[in-house]
């Protein structure tokens, strides 16, 4: 017997067949990638193009990873930090200082962060804040006479703390792991080449951390919360049916700063050079639809 005329027979009138393999579509999600641009304008702490000091060199690393703990949308200028839509907050280790070890670490387009849509307060947001925490990049460099025969050119790798403070039980640079166990100040960092390692503390102060509204909304020092304006303010809605996605994009442009100690416009660890400062010189954040 055909099935519509068992239907009557069942009660079943009216009833509306369905898939059993229909899915309800996700929920809109926010979504926060890096960008890492050599290109991008490079800023002082204030916002403002930066010019490089005299007798200062620097150059644009090759990064590898980067790492936030803090991410916070602001309604306008005056927003004070921390009163904005908090979004992210990384762990803290007992001793107060962010989790190095619990910290999400990406590449270049690579998600650090994404929460549903919903879950935001609504409303139009000019500025964003990302706390950046660590980054791992390759650099170029130098050593020459005296230290060797000739000149040899190498590719090293850093691994820079430039969080308000890190606790650190080991962190690998390139291949090799350096133990730590402790707390570590904004400035610590590793370095890496041939299998050997050195690590250094650059003084307070010596990371730049852009904030175009330091004016109107201070961050305490110390910390590394980079802040930029949207080109065109992000409204948030909880009618929204798609992922917005953050493009975070950050300016490398010689970022790798050193007090240069001769005229050759190269790196030279072992021969007189420096660091001076190894922060992040701005942020563009683009949203892309």
């Amino acid at each position: 017997m055909k099935l519509l005329k068992l239907l009557p027979l069942l009660g079943l009138v009216g009833l509306v067949l369905t898939s059993c393999d229909s899915t309800p579509p996700a929920a809109p999600k926010i979504i926060f990638k890096f960008k890492f641009d050599s290109t991008q304008v490079r800023l002082d702490g204030l916002g403002n193009p930066a010019i490089m000091p005299a007798n200062h060199r620097g150059q644009s690393p090759q990064f590898n990873l980067m790492s936030c703990h803090y991410i916070e949308l602001a309604p306008n200028m005056y927003t004070a930090l921390g009163t904005g839509a908090k979004l992210y907050k990384a762990d803290t280790a007992a001793t107060g200082g962010i989790d190095f070890n619990a910290s999400t670490k990406v590449g270049e387009n690579e998600t650090f962060f994404s929460m549903p849509i919903a879950d935001i307060p609504e409303g139009t947001y000019q500025w964003l804040r990302v706390s950046l925490a660590y980054q791992n990049y390759d650099i170029t460099y130098k050593v020459g006479p005296p230290v060797l025969p000739s000149d040899y050119y190498g590719v090293g790798t850093i691994a820079s703390f430039i969080g308000y403070r890190t606790y650190i039980t080991s962190y690998t640079i390139n291949t090799q792991s350096v133990s730590v166990n402790a707390d570590k100040l904004q400035g610590y960092w590793g370095f890496e080449t041939a299998g050997t390692t050195y690590t250094g503390q650059a003084p307070p102060g010596a990371t730049t951390v852009p904030n175009p509204i330091f004016a109107t909304s201070p961050i305490p020092a110390g910390s590394c919360v980079v802040t930029a304006a949207f080109s065109t303010p992000l409204t948030i809605s909880h009618s929204a049916t798609s992922d917005i996605t953050i493009e975070v994009s950050l300016s490398t442009n010689k970022s790798f700063e050193w007090i240069e100690s001769g005229s050759n416009n190269l790196y030279e660890p072992l021969n007189g050079d420096t660091v001076i400062d190894m922060g992040i010189r701005g942020l563009i954040p683009t949203v892309i639809q």
